[in-house]
């Protein structure tokens, strides 16, 4: 049997990818527990709400019974990347399956990231995946050193993120 942790939120579309992500694994179907993790900020939330009674879970849930994968739920409470270590080591996960989200080079460093921490600490596969809608061609393109953006094409970028350059051009799609 092998076991992934999924830690979920309430984003739907960040949890499907997780969830396609999972379904793709090999011999997913007969050899797979997917145990779906949400982490409350109150533990009095934590002990009374399950994954599944938010919306992405529920889904997620019902989408991995359509295919005959056995999926469980928890709830926990505290700090997002200590729970979910906690919650693999406790069932035993042979892999975590996350879903990241885009953030800027300046929102990373003041708001750290929950699935670099994740990465950093495990002792186990870290596999961090977008969601169903990421785009997979870049929106902005710098001319100077090629570093590429994916945002909203109408998103207008002043400065090179790379290499300071003040002509980040939008990519014609």
């Amino acid at each position: 049997m092998y076991d992934v942790l999924m830690p979920i939120d309430s984003d739907e579309e960040r949890a499907m990818g997780q969830a396609r992500a999972i379904s793709e694994l090999p011999a997913v179907r007969d050899q797979i527990t997917v145990t779906l993790l949400h982490v409350f900020d109150d533990e009095s939330v934590a002990e009374n709400t399950s994954p599944t009674q938010i919306t992405a879970g529920r889904n997620v849930q019902e989408w991995f019974r359509d295919r005959g994968i056995t999926v469980e739920t928890m709830s926990t409470s505290g700090d997002p990347s200590s729970e979910i270590l906690d919650a693999a080591s406790r069932i035993g996960a042979d892999q975590i399956v996350l879903g990241g989200r885009k953030r800027s080079p300046l929102g990373s460093l003041l708001f750290g990231s929950v699935s670099q921490a994740v990465m950093l600490d495990s002792e186990i596969p870290v596999t961090i995946t977008g969601g169903l809608d990421e785009r997979t061609q870049p929106t902005h393109r710098c001319p100077s050193c090629g570093e590429e953006y994916y945002g909203d094409p109408g998103t207008e970028i002043a400065t090179c993120r790379s290499c300071g350059g003040s002509k980040v051009e939008a990519v014609d799609a």
